[in-house]
């Protein structure tokens, strides 16, 4: 048995707590405080350390699960969060002001995941904000020198969160098939396969 570490990032109010919730089969730990940076996000809370969830695959291994904060102020977290972590999900609120740019600083933050191929881009909100497309989002990734999958989600929805992990968890394996090396997520794919068949 074996422990896996996946991280939700992104801006405050992108998702994470909600992604993790979707998905996670304990009820989620949750660092949750009262907002008072109404500059940045009009929700009501915001995480100031981290979220968990788990999820227990058939093989006993464990996908622990972890929500970044997403203030500036605690920037200085996410590369610790980020430590050991086999991938990385971006989540992007496209009802934000400036969503590329949040794109951008989040691309930046995470270099090495992506030098890795181990991050996915997931855009929120498309249906009441349609633009930026996902096609400016995938050029924004272009200018940072990189190819990375850029797709569009409601983390509300259990089966968007489980498909933006089997994006990840495929990407993830490809690499690891390319490289010979032994950590490709058979296991993880197969938990994705009997969630979609839930």
């Amino acid at each position: 048995m074996s422990d896996v570490k996946l991280l939700f990032a992104g801006p405050m109010g992108a998702g994470k707590t909600t992604a993790i919730r979707a998905i996670s089969e304990i009820d989620p730990i949750s660092t949750e405080v009262e907002n008072t940076d109404f500059a940045e996000s009009s929700k009501a809370e915001t995480t100031v350390a981290m979220d968990y969830g788990e999820i227990t695959l058939d093989t006993g291994d464990m996908l622990r699960l972890y929500g970044s904060p997403g203030q500036k102020r605690f920037e200085f977290m996410w590369p610790l969060l980020a430590q050991g972590a086999l991938g990385v999900v971006v989540l992007i609120d496209n009802s934000r002001p400036a969503p590329l740019a949040d794109l951008d600083e989040y691309l930046s933050a995470f270099a090495p995941q992506i030098g890795a191929g181990r991050l996915v881009v997931a855009v929120g909100r498309l249906d009441t904000h349609p633009s930026p497309t996902l096609d400016d989002y995938v050029e924004a990734v272009a200018r940072h020198g990189s190819f990375l999958p850029v797709i569009g989600a409601d983390v509300r929805r259990r089966d968007d969160v489980v498909g933006i992990l089997e994006v990840l968890f495929e990407q993830i394996e490809t690499l690891a098939a390319d490289d010979s090396q032994a950590d490709a997520p058979d296991a993880w794919l197969d938990y994705v396969q009997t969630a979609r068949a839930r």
